[in-house]
């Protein structure tokens, strides 16, 4: 019997709350400045807690409530599914871009990893 079929009264209590780990993905992800990222091994490194596919995974179930464009693949191509979403919030906000190659699907620019990489400091670093 699944958490969902169980009575209102009869759930743990803490059935509706956030995995830990998920927190502080989340808590940092939402830390990380407009126009600057960190890759999903980034994010791990950082919490020196899982890895970039744990990351992943958290990102994709709770991270619609967060700047969840800021987290990135290690080569910057943009979140599938997500891109055109994505891409309108990198140019809002200032994030490095690299052109795309004609070889790259849809011909949509990647983010510049090198240049927009955030390394969890308390201030951000102007672009480079």
């Amino acid at each position: 019997m699944s958490e969902q079929s169980l009575p209102e009264d009869a759930r743990p209590e803490y059935a509706d709350a956030l995995p830990e780990y998920a927190e502080r993905v989340l808590d940092l992800t939402e830390r990380i400045p407009a126009g600057r990222v960190m890759t999903y091994g980034d994010v791990a490194e950082y919490l020196e807690e899982g890895g970039p596919r744990q990351v992943g995974r958290v990102m994709s179930l709770y991270g619609g409530a967060v700047p969840w464009w800021r987290v990135v693949r290690a080569d910057g191509v943009l979140l599938a599914g997500h891109e055109l979403r994505a891409l309108d919030a990198y140019r809002a906000e200032g994030t490095p871009l690299k052109g795309a190659g004609r070889a790259a699907e849809g011909h949509l620019p990647r983010v510049d990893v090198r240049r927009a990489r955030w390394d969890g400091g308390e201030s951000a670093k102007a672009h480079t």
